[in-house]
């Protein structure tokens, strides 16, 4: 007999509910987030068991690899498009396992990407990275500031960055929160430089990765971004689905012309969004055909939508050129 089981994974424990073809709960439980407890509570219907549906969670990680590793079926529920179910008075973590189950044993229930494993853990370092950058340029606004407001001179942020910078005109106590702060920069500018130079001798480069540099703008680091956390560009069906994913879409909803709504806006990567918003600067800066189209978008919208369309524009370039394995033409995104 098929079986179809759905598990709501919570931070420290989840719940395993296991339906037959007829919709009835053949085992449900809650256990402890430990995978030997899971495995053997799902060893008896391992057999006829069509698939599990773990929801997308922010701790998945160890309960999919484990689950595959034993030879099961998984499925990553992607949660923001999981329609409720209606005509419940009272619902718990047991119905709500059952309503994946019931899903999948329908064919519709909505799925995430799995990313591979042995991938996973360096676009996680990737994302790292970013985390420490943005903490690093709040420590350097942070002194530039104080600096600023102190002696009236605006240093910059050029020569802030160099191990022999001194500042001057400063009383004692500011001195040294001024030098606390260059501290804590330096400090995490060298763990940044540690993370990339430990992805670059982990990561194999494909031959995408080389075809998104021939973009304007992307160098190294944004290269890898894209890279890593586009993955497997057949995923997505088409350019506009890519750009959807990246944020890089417009969320509002139009009827008649009038707008009735907005979707979730923030469905979708955010890092691809970042990573894609600074390559539209740079091509806004350094493309001359890329700067026309912003400065039409601009005089009929604002800069933000106009560098967004730009933006937009990349995504779906960055689609046709890893899909079909070609480099970049601006001549083709933005025609006179």
């Amino acid at each position: 007999m098929k079986h179809y089981c759905g598990i709501d994974l919570h931070s420290n424990n989840h719940v395993i509910v296991v339906i037959d073809e007829e919709d009835k709960r053949v085992f449900e439980r809650r256990v402890s987030n430990n995978l030997s407890l899971t495995i053997k509570a799902l060893s008896p219907y391992q057999d006829g068991l069509q698939g599990i549906a773990v929801e997308s969670t922010f701790n998945w990680y160890w309960l999919v690899d484990g689950l595959e590793a034993e030879g099961y079926d998984l499925q990553l529920v992607n949660t923001a498009a999981v329609k409720q179910y209606d005509g419940l008075k009272y619902c718990n973590d047991h119905s709500d396992a059952f309503h994946l189950a019931h899903l999948m044993r329908l064919g519709i229930l909505p799925t995430g990407y799995i990313y591979p494993k042995e991938q996973r853990a360096i676009r996680d370092l990737f994302r790292r990275r970013i985390s420490l950058v943005r903490m690093a340029s709040t420590q350097l606004i942070s002194v530039q500031s104080q600096i600023w407001r102190s002696t009236g001179t605006r240093v910059s942020s050029n020569e802030l960055r160099k191990l022999e910078f001194t500042p001057q005109g400063l009383d004692r106590h500011t001195h040294q929160a001024v030098h606390a702060g260059l501290s804590v920069y330096q400090s995490i500018q060298q763990e940044i430089d540690a993370l990339e130079q430990s992805a670059y001798q982990a990561i194999k480069l494909k031959k995408g990765f080389e075809i998104l540099q021939t973009i304007t703008g992307v160098g190294k680091i944004l290269g890898l971004t894209i890279m890593l956390e586009t993955g497997d560009i057949r995923r997505f069906a088409s350019p506009g689905k890519f750009a959807s994913y990246c944020r890089c879409v417009d969320s509002r909803r139009i009827s008649n012309g009038k707008k009735k709504g907005t979707g979730n806006a923030k469905a979708g990567n955010k890092y691809l969004s970042w990573a894609f918003s600074e390559v539209a600067h740079y091509a806004v800066r350094f493309e001359p055909l890329a700067q026309r189209f912003y400065e039409r978008k601009k005089a009929k919208t604002n800069g933000i939508i106009a560098i967004r369309a730009v933006a937009r524009k990349l995504a779906r370039a960055t689609w046709m050129m890893l899909r079909h394995q070609q480099p970049y033409d601006a001549r083709l995104m933005f025609p006179g």
